[in-house]
C-alpha cells in the first residue's frame, strides 16, 4: 500500500537525521535506547520500573539490561519503593540530570538546524504535520484494556468525564455517589469497563451494562481533550460494541445531552438510530439504538 510506503520511507529518513543510526545519540556517549530512557526518567521524575515499561513498551529483561547500564554510569538510581518493597523507583542522580541538560540542549539545536534552512511557511507546515503524524501514530497504538471499574484508574477517567459534562452543560452536571452498585452493573456477567491507554496513560473509557434479556448499554465513554480529532471515540466504541455483542447483547442503547453535537454526530455516522426515550436520566435529550447483530 502507498500509505505503508510513505511511513516507511519518513522513517528511513528521520532515524538517519536525528543521529540514531549514530554510535552514540546526539555524541553524548549513550545509545540512542538508553537516552531515550533517561529522558522518560527525568520527564516523569522518581518513577517505577513498572511505569516505565507501560510508558515505553519495554520488556523488563530489556529495561532492566538499560537500567542496569545507566547505574553503571552513575546517571540514575534504583532503590526498593518505600510503599511497597517488591517495586523499584528509579531516579535520576545529579550527574543524570546534567546528562539529561545536555541531551535537551543538544536535540535543541539539532532541531534548530533542521528548521534553519526552512521559510516559515515550510517551518508551519512541517510543525502541523509533524504533530498531526505524531498524535496519528500514538492512535495507531493505542492499547485497550478491560478493568473493574472500581479500579483507581477507571474511577479517576469517569471523574474527567463527569468533570467535562459539568463544564459543557448549561446548569453543570451532578453525578450523585459513584456507589458499588451503580459499578457493580459494568462487569460480567452483563457487563464491562473498558480503558484506552496511551504511554501508560488513560486517554479514553467506556462502559457496558444490562438492560434486559439481549439489551446492552453504554455508559460512561469519554476521550481526553488532547485526543479529540484522533478517531479514538469511533474506535472506542466499536470495541464496547463488539464487547455488548460477547457479552449475548443484540442490541445497545446509549443516551446523551443535547449540547454534546460532536457525540450526537458519532452515532448517527456510527449506524445508530433515534428512539424515544427508555430512562428516567434527567440530563439526557437524545436516546439511540442499534443492532450489533449484523456488524
Amino acid at each position: 500500500m502507498e500509505s505503508t510506503a510513505v511511513l516507511r520511507r519518513f522513517n528511513r529518513t528521520y532515524t538517519q537525521r536525528i543521529g540514531a543510526l549514530d554510535e552514540t545519540f546526539l555524541g553524548l556517549g549513550l545509545p540512542l535506547a538508553s537516552a531515550r530512557l533517561l529522558f522518560e526518567i527525568g520527564y516523569v521524575g522518581p518513577v517505577t520500573a513498572q511505569v516505565l515499561r507501560a510508558r515505553l513498551g519495554l520488556d523488563s529483561g530489556y529495561l532492566s539490561r538499560l537500567l542496569r547500564g545507566l547505574e553503571e554510569r552513575a546517571l540514575v538510581a534504583v532503590a526498593p519503593d518505600p510503599g511497597d518493597r517488591r517495586r523499584r523507583v528509579v531516579s535520576l542522580t545529579r550527574a543524570g540530570g546534567r546528562m539529561l541538560a545536555r541531551l535537551d540542549q543538544r536535540s535543541e539545536e539539532l532541531a534548530l538546524g533542521l528548521l534553519e534552512p526552512l521559510s516559515e511557511r515550510q517551518r508551519g507546515r512541517l510543525a502541523e504535520a509533524l504533530a498531526t503524524a505524531d498524535l496519528l501514530v500514538r492512535a495507531a497504538t493505542i492499547a485497550f484494556e478491560v478493568v473493574d471499574p472500581a479500579s483507581p484508574d477507571a474511577r479517576t477517567a469517569m471523574g474527567h468525564y463527569f468533570d467535562e459534562l459539568d463544564r459543557r452543560f448549561d446548569g453543570g452536571f451532578d453525578p450523585g455517589p459513584l456507589t458499588d452498585e451503580d459499578l457493580a452493573t459494568m462487569r460480567p456477567p452483563g457487563g464491562t469497563f473498558v480503558l484506552a491507554r496511551s504511554d501508560g496513560e488513560v486517554a479514553a473509557c467506556g462502559g457496558v451494562q444490562p438492560l434486559g434479556a439481549g439489551i446492552g448499554e453504554i455508559k460512561r465513554m469519554w476521550v481526553h481533550d488532547g485526543w479529540r480529532g484522533a478517531g479514538l471515540g469511533a474506535r472506542m466504541l466499536r470495541r464496547l460494541e463488539d464487547d455488548a455483542t460477547a457479552l449475548g447483547h443484540t442490541v445497545v442503547r446509549l443516551d446523551t445531552n443535547g449540547t454534546l453535537t460532536d457525540a450526537i454526530a458519532l452515532y448517527e455516522r456510527n449506524g445508530y438510530r433515534s428512539i424515544e426515550r427508555y430512562n428516567d436520566n434527567p440530563y439526557a435529550e437524545r436516546w439511540f439504538e442499534k443492532d450489533v447483530r449484523s456488524r
